[in-house]
């Protein structure tokens, strides 16, 4: 008998050790028709590779992987395999940035120069004329403030995305913070590297890197175990080899001796989708998870608050379309909280809330918030371009079957 109790114990112990999965989250039709229409985009040789997972607030309801994680040495993709997540690194930061102002040592209309002095003194472009290539610039006449640097508003933008900025990076190769802002720092919205001004915000306010900042206040508190910007070494052979696709055809990149990324506030996380979906849990739970809180319920609202007014988020076009085309999705509708696209009203009732809350990485990584439907997800892809015909084809029709999928 003592022997008994001691196994059931030993199992019950392992069992708590699992993620949940709530089958009746999504009906079993629509699982089975996610799972024909995401095995079907490999099998037609779209990308290489998914790995998919949907949550509620209590947790996993859906999480399956398909086709290759590495396809050179036929390695199967896996439900725990690691993806470069990218620019889905911000929204992390961005949270790490809101626990700061939520204890008072950050306010999000402080001048950023407060904390980054390199945020003083920039100059906007006036002019650009790529053809030409020439560019005039003047000095900005507002400083860049935190509130800004959340929501994309700052002016910053990304040489790859931008022609006046990769016309002056191919022109002067100037350090980062000495390329010209796209706007005056409030006037729009563009795409650029805000959060790792916010990655330096943190260091300058706890003199802790914004990784080891990110790894005590909210990967390690929510169980983020394969989270970072290096991966160990024992993990390697979980890591997804990334590839390029050029008219139509893949080429494959393997992963170098060692897989690390510059430690970024913008960029630069290896994770799992089950990683990022406990973050995501913890946003639907307004800031707590498994009874660990990680920000104030009242700190999860205002950063799913629009913050930009009458602003909407803008198309980016490409200076690099290797690299990326014109995104995003809900550009020119969109608006844009403090770390997060903020969806308005949708155009059809099976795709997300209006208020529900995204974005992206470049290797084609995705993931949304819905919190009217109680519910987020991950899409994770690893190759090159960003906003490919078909990665986005594969979101759309992802989250349209979730939703189709769900129980009443």
């Amino acid at each position: 008998m003592k022997r008994l109790i001691l196994a059931v114990t030993a199992l019950a112990s392992l069992a708590l050790l699992q993620p949940i999965t709530h089958a009746a989250g999504l009906s079993s039709a629509g699982t089975s028709a996610i799972t024909t229409f995401l095995q079907s985009a490999v099998d037609r040789g779209e990308m290489p590779g998914i790995v998919a997972l949907v949550v509620d607030r209590n947790g996993v309801i859906y999480h399956e992987s398909f086709g290759k994680q590495d396809v050179g040495r036929n390695v199967p993709m896996a439900k725990d395999s690691i993806f470069r997540i990218a620019s889905m690194t911000k929204a992390i930061t961005s949270m790490g940035v809101m626990i700061l102002v939520e204890e008072g040592k950050v306010k999000l209309d402080d001048d950023a120069a407060k904390y980054v002095p390199s945020m003083a003194n920039r100059r906007v472009f006036t002019k650009v004329d790529t053809a030409a290539g020439t560019y005039e610039t003047k000095p900005a006449t507002r400083p860049i403030t935190i509130r800004q640097l959340l929501t994309h508003t700052s002016g910053i933008g990304y040489n790859w995305s931008d022609h006046g900025l990769a016309l002056v990076q191919q022109k002067e190769s100037p350090a980062e913070d000495a390329l010209p802002l796209v706007y005056e720092p409030g006037e729009n919205w563009t795409y650029g590297s805000s959060t790792r001004v916010l990655g330096d915000v943190i260091q300058a306010v706890t003199g802790q890197r914004v990784d080891a900042f990110i790894q005590a206040r909210i990967a390690s508190p929510l169980g983020m175990k394969d989270t970072a910007f290096e991966v160990p070494r024992d993990r390697y052979g979980r890591v997804v080899t990334t590839h390029q696709k050029t008219n139509g055809r893949f080429k494959e990149t393997t992963n170098p001796e060692t897989i690390t990324a510059p430690v970024r506030g913008d960029g630069g996380l290896f994770s799992t989708a089950d990683d990022y979906g406990r973050f995501i849990r913890m946003i639907l739970n307004k800031g707590t998870l498994n009874g660990t809180r990680v920000l104030a319920e009242k700190t999860v609202e205002e950063a799913g608050r629009n913050h930009m007014g009458k602003t909407v988020v803008r198309q980016q076009p490409t200076a690099n379309p290797d690299r990326s085309l014109p995104y995003p999705l809900g550009a020119g509708r969109d608006g844009w909280g403090l770390g997060f696209q903020r969806a308005a009203a949708p155009l059809s009732p099976d795709m997300r809330s209006e208020g529900s809350l995204a974005w992206a990485g470049i290797w084609n990584t995705e993931f949304w918030i819905d919190p009217a439907r109680g519910i987020g997800a991950v899409l994770l892809m690893q190759y090159l371009p960003f906003y490919d015909d078909a990665a986005i084809k594969t979101l759309q029709g992802f989250e349209q079957r979730v939703n189709q999928a769900l129980t009443k």
